[in-house]
C-alpha cells in the first residue's frame, strides 16, 4: 500500500511537469519574469552606481522612490482594469473589443500622465522634505524627483500598453522593450553620473536624466508595436475612433478603482514606513534602501506569476471555464512558492555579498545584510499572496487585495513598525520584522478569499453593472 502511495505521488509530480497547463503558464510567466528580474537588476545596478557617490546620494534617491510610486498608484485603476478586460475579451474571442479597450486606455493615461507629471514637478521639494530629507540630501532628492516626474507621461503610456499586451498573453513584447530601455538606462547612467564620453559629471541628476530618456524610448517602442508592427492581437490604428467610451471606462474603473485605492493605501503606508526608518539617520536609511532595492529581486518572480495568473484566469473566465481558471491559479501558486524558497535561500547564504555590491561602508553593508536575512522569512507568504491576488484580479475581484493591503500595511508596516523602532528601540530589525508580519497578514486574507470560491461570480456582476 505504501509503495502504491509513493508511486502515485511520483506520477503526480511527473504529470505536473509535463502538463500543458504548466507549459502555458511558463510561456506567459517566463517573459514577464525576465522583464521584471532584469528591470530589478538594472535598478540595482542603477543604485550601485549612485551608491559610489556616497550614502547621501543613496538616501536622496531612496527618499523619492515611495512618493513617486504614490503618483503611479493613480494608474493602477486603469492598468489593472485594462489587463482584466482585455483578458476577458481575448478569452471570449472578442478581439475588436480588446482593441477598443486599448485605445481608451491610451487616452486616459495621456491625460493622467500629464496631470500627475506636472504635479510631481511642482511639489517635489515639499514632498522630499516631508519624507525627512536631511540638509545633505534635500537638494539632490528634489532635483532627482523633478527630472523623473517630468517623464511620467512616457511611463504612463508604456504602462497602459504593457497592461493591454499582458491581458492578451503577449508578455514577450513588453519584455523586449522594457529590458532594452533599461539596458540603455545603465549606459546612460555610466555616461551622465560619472561624466564619460565628453559629457558633464551630473551625479544624481544624471541618473534621473538617464531614467527619463530610457522611459521615452520604451514608450516609443511600445507605440511602434501596437501601431505599426501589426504583430499583436491588440494592434490599433491612428485612424481609429479615440472618443471616450464611457461604457468601457466604467468597466475599467469598476475593476480598477479598488486596485488604485490598494496602491494608494500601500504606497502612502510605505511612505510612513520609510519616514520611520529615515528617523534612524542617513546611514541606517542607506542600509534600508539597499535592502529595499534588493528585495525588488524577490518581488519579481512573484509579480511575474501574478501576471500569469491574472491573464490565464481572466481568459478562462472569459471563455466561461471556471474550473480551468481555478486550476491555473493553483498551479501558478505552487510554482511561485517553489521559486520563492530558492530566492530565500540565496538571500540567507549571500546576504553580505549582495549588500557589499552597493557600498564600501562596512557598517551599512552589515546592516543591509541583516535586513536580507529577515526578508527571506517573508518570501513564502509573499509569493502566495501575489500569485493568488493575481488570480483574484483576473476575475475582477479587486476588493480583497485592497482589504489585505490595508490591514497588513497600516496595522504592521505603519503602526507596529513605529512601535518596534521608537518604543522597543529595535532599529532596522524592528522595521523589517513588521514587514514580515505585514506579508503574512495579507497572505492569510488573500488565501481564504481564493479558497472561498466567491471570486468566480464577480465577472458576471461587473458585466451586469456596466
Amino acid at each position: 500500500m505504501k509503495q502504491l502511495g509513493l508511486k502515485k505521488q511520483w506520477e503526480n509530480r511527473l504529470s505536473f511537469r509535463s502538463h500543458p497547463m504548466w507549459q502555458e503558464i511558463t510561456i506567459i510567466t517566463l517573459p514577464a519574469l525576465v522583464e521584471l528580474v532584469m528591470s530589478t537588476l538594472f535598478g540595482m545596478i542603477d543604485m550601485m552606481m549612485v551608491g559610489r557617490l556616497g550614502p547621501a546620494a543613496i538616501a536622496s534617491v531612496g527618499l523619492t522612490n515611495q512618493p513617486f510610486m504614490l503618483l503611479l498608484a493613480v494608474f493602477a485603476a486603469v492598468n489593472i482594469g485594462t489587463t482584466t478586460l482585455v483578458a476577458w475579451n481575448i478569452g471570449s474571442r472578442q478581439i475588436n473589443q480588446a482593441r477598443a479597450v486599448t485605445r481608451q486606455i491610451l487616452v486616459i493615461n495621456t491625460i493622467l500622465g500629464a496631470v500627475m507629471g506636472t504635479l510631481g514637478v511642482l511639489s517635489a521639494r515639499p514632498i522630499v522634505s516631508f519624507m525627512g530629507a536631511q540638509p545633505d540630501t534635500i537638494d539632490l532628492a528634489t532635483a532627482y524627483f523633478q527630472i523623473v516626474a517630468s517623464g511620467l507621461l512616457f511611463q504612463a503610456l508604456t504602462m497602459g500598453i504593457t497592461a493591454s499586451l499582458r491581458g492578451a498573453g503577449e508578455t514577450k513584447i513588453p519584455m523586449l522593450y522594457n529590458v532594452g530601455s533599461n539596458l540603455l538606462n545603465v549606459f546612460g547612467n555610466y555616461v551622465l553620473i560619472y561624466g564619460k564620453l565628453g559629457f558633464p559629471q551630473w551625479g544624481v541628476a544624471g541618473a534621473a536624466v538617464s531614467t527619463t530618456v530610457a522611459r521615452f524610448l520604451a514608450c516609443s517602442a511600445g507605440f511602434y508595436i501596437i501601431y505599426f508592427s501589426h504583430q499583436s492581437k491588440i494592434s490599433i490604428s491612428l485612424k481609429d475612433d479615440y472618443r471616450i467610451d464611457w461604457h468601457t471606462i466604467k468597466k475599467v474603473f469598476s475593476i480598477g478603482l479598488p486596485a488604485a485605492l490598494e496602491q494608494f493605501i500601500l504606497q502612502s503606508g510605505l511612505i510612513l514606513f520609510a519616514k520611520t526608518v529615515s528617523s534612524l539617520g542617513t546611514l541606517s536609511f542607506a542600509a534600508h534602501q539597499i535592502g529595499v532595492n534588493i528585495s525588488g529581486l524577490s518581488f519579481s518572480p512573484s509579480l511575474a506569476f501574478s501576471v500569469a495568473a491574472t491573464t490565464l484566469v481572466g481568459q478562462s473566465l472569459g471563455a466561461n471555464d471556471e474550473q480551468k481558471a481555478e486550476k491555473y491559479a493553483k498551479v501558478v501558486q505552487k510554482m511561485a512558492i517553489t521559486v520563492a524558497g530558492f530566492m530565500g535561500l540565496m538571500f540567507i547564504l549571500f546576504s553580505h555579498a549582495f549588500a557589499s555590491l552597493y557600498t564600501s561602508d562596512l557598517a551599512v553593508a552589515a546592516a543591509a545584510g541583516t535586513i536580507l536575512k529577515i526578508l527571506a522569512l517573508a518570501l513564502p507568504g509573499q509569493s502566495t499572496q501575489h500569485s493568488l491576488a493575481g488570480a483574484l484580479r483576473g476575475a475582477g475581484d479587486t476588493m480583497y487585495p485592497l482589504y489585505a493591503s490595508a490591514l497588513g500595511i497600516w496595522v504592521f508596516r505603519v503602526a507596529a513598525a513605529r512601535i518596534f523602532v521608537t518604543v522597543f528601540h529595535w532599529g532596522l530589525i524592528g522595521a523589517w520584522v513588521a514587514f514580515v508580519l505585514d506579508q503574512y497578514t495579507r497572505t492569510a486574507v488573500i488565501y481564504f478569499r481564493f479558497h472561498s470560491g466567491k471570486w468566480k461570480q464577480v465577472r458576471a456582476r461587473v458585466e451586469k453593472q456596466a
